[in-house]
């Protein structure tokens, strides 16, 4: 029985060994995760500025084709590739330039320029963008996955590269504003 014991025992341990060299190189060739950058304004956002006491200087606004917000009193402030924050830094040197002395700002984006999905769904198109979008959401947006669709791999071009690039479809690939999604036909 020892004999047996013993060879169960080293039976184990080399299946444990080749699952774990396995998971290593199914990891080596997974896709990479997709890291969506901090929001950066662009044409055609819409964005709501708070000028603490001074209401006359707070209300919604448009970043123009030409990448700047007219803005009361101050005139046009470049915005695009900006943060929120960023952008909320500028509007308070600006208005602390000849206008009030301690300025309070807050900067909020209303409205985020919309993301496009094509391929393998019922209704590709243009979605308006919303924070913390996935892409399984964005599917859902567009009416959910034909019947040909790969429902494992995912296509995404950033609206500032040439690239597109393949990610593992997870529940948790997120989407960035003006991404164009691209589902594939499965070939099976």
């Amino acid at each position: 029985m020892t004999k047996w014991f013993g060879l169960a025992v080293a039976g184990l341990v080399f299946a444990l060994t080749l699952g774990a060299c396995e998971a290593r190189a199914a990891d080596a060739t997974a896709a990479p995760k997709r890291e969506v950058p901090a929001y950066r304004l662009g044409p055609g956002d819409k964005v709501r500025v708070t000028t603490f006491g001074e209401t006359s200087l707070s209300g919604e606004f448009f970043v123009g084709a030409s990448g700047k917000i007219s803005v009361p009193l101050v005139g046009e402030l470049p915005a695009v590739g900006l943060t929120g924050r960023e952008f909320q830094t500028s509007f308070e040197e600006a208005l602390k330039d000849g206008y009030l002395k301690e300025p309070k700002v807050s900067v909020e984006v209303l409205s985020y320029r919309p993301f496009y999905i094509l391929g393998e769904v019922t209704k590709p198109g243009t979605y308006p963008y919303t924070s913390d979008l996935s892409v399984l959401n964005a599917v859902a947006t567009a009416g959910g996955f034909t019947y040909r669709a790969n429902k494992k791999r995912v296509f995404i071009k950033r609206q500032d590269s040439d690239k597109e690039e393949s990610f593992d479809l997870e529940p948790t690939t997120e989407v960035a504003p003006g991404d164009t999604i691209r589902i594939e036909e499965r070939l099976f």
